[in-house]
């Protein structure tokens, strides 16, 4: 096999710009099927995206010979069912983060794959984008020294119109609030870069009452190598902003998760900024090395064994709630 035919599982918003496009323009990849219910978005999607082949039936588009690997962009509460299909039906499967409802799910999702023996791979993007192997870099150059500590804080306003509540606040379809879609990129990213957390410690409540999830946590986590994290995300309050500061013996760096801004070194002998420019497609760096792994020439950073790993570390912090 020279590429890997890729089919899609719910061609949303997600797939437009963010990771669509870049199966089709990865190396040894090709976009050949697009799902979605709604049969004429489907179509249209495909037409706007030179895809050959369109469904609105997930079954009939997993069981597609034409169709090597399947990719499954639907709001958390379908993933596992997607997932055990693809694998049932033989097929690696890179399933749309959080990877889950919760870590149970996770858990029945790497069962299936590896009882199938196919990969499961979770889009935790930023594992593979120059901005982070950046960070991940002068970490392990020992640019601020051994690592003490990592601080998260993260804000958001609250916009949402209790009357149209979109999904990622519906604990039901998302598994949580902006905490679970947003907060799992920077918790999978500190994994990336500090190793896996052995323990973590979290409260989660509800102060702005505009829909049923969570929209404030806090926590503390200990890594496995002694370093200490605290993070607080709140999505109601007066202005939006993130940033991560990890602390080391000789300086520290400064990153945000979301944003463009230079990453910051800061040490006793001044202050380096590092810019990087993101990809057009921000996931195809991550597909690229989904595809490599499944040709036989590499390996990808993010599997359900990892992403399994933040879902259980997110379930802890929201595990003592006051909604």
């Amino acid at each position: 096999m020279s590429v890997i035919r890729w089919g899609i599982v719910g061609c949303g918003n997600v797939t437009e710009v963010k990771s669509g496009p870049g199966f089709q323009q990865a190396e040894g990849s090709e976009l050949v099927a697009v799902m979605r219910r709604n049969g004429e978005l489907a179509a249209d999607y495909a037409r706007r995206h030179g895809v050959g082949k369109w469904y609105d039936d997930a079954d009939a588009l997993i069981g597609d010979a034409d169709v090597d690997a399947v990719y499954v962009a639907t709001p958390p509460s379908t993933h596992k069912a997607y997932a055990l299909a693809a694998a049932k039906a033989g097929k690696p499967v890179y399933v749309e983060k959080p990877m889950a409802l919760h870590a149970g799910e996770c858990r029945e999702m790497i069962e299936a794959c590896e009882a199938a023996g196919v990969p499961l791979f979770v889009a935790y993007y930023r594992r593979a984008l120059p901005r982070f192997l950046k960070v991940k870099q002068l970490l392990e150059m020992g640019a601020i020294g051994e690592i003490r500590f990592v601080t998260t804080v993260h804000t958001k306003k609250l916009t949402e119109d209790p009357a149209n509540l979109p999904w990622r606040v519906l604990p039901e379809l998302s598994g949580g609030g902006h905490f679970f879609d947003l907060a799992s990129h920077t918790l999978d990213l500190l994994d990336f870069l500090l190793g896996p957390i052995r323990d973590a410690a979290g409260r989660a409540g509800n102060q702005g009452k505009a829909y049923p999830a969570e929209d404030v946590v806090s926590g503390t986590y200990v890594f496995e190598s002694g370093v200490q994290g605290i993070g607080i995300w709140c999505f109601t309050a007066y202005q939006g902003g993130e940033i991560n500061e990890i602390v080391g013996s000789r300086g520290k760096l400064t990153f945000s998760t979301f944003g463009s801004e230079p990453i910051r070194l800061t040490t006793s002998d001044g202050i380096g900024d590092y810019s990087l420019e993101q990809p057009a497609h921000i996931q195809q760096p991550l597909i690229q090395t989904i595809v490599n792994e499944l040709l036989g020439r590499g390996s990808c950073p993010s599997t359900g064994a990892s992403a399994l790993r933040t879902a259980v570390v997110m379930d802890e912090l929201v595990k003592l709630r006051s909604l």
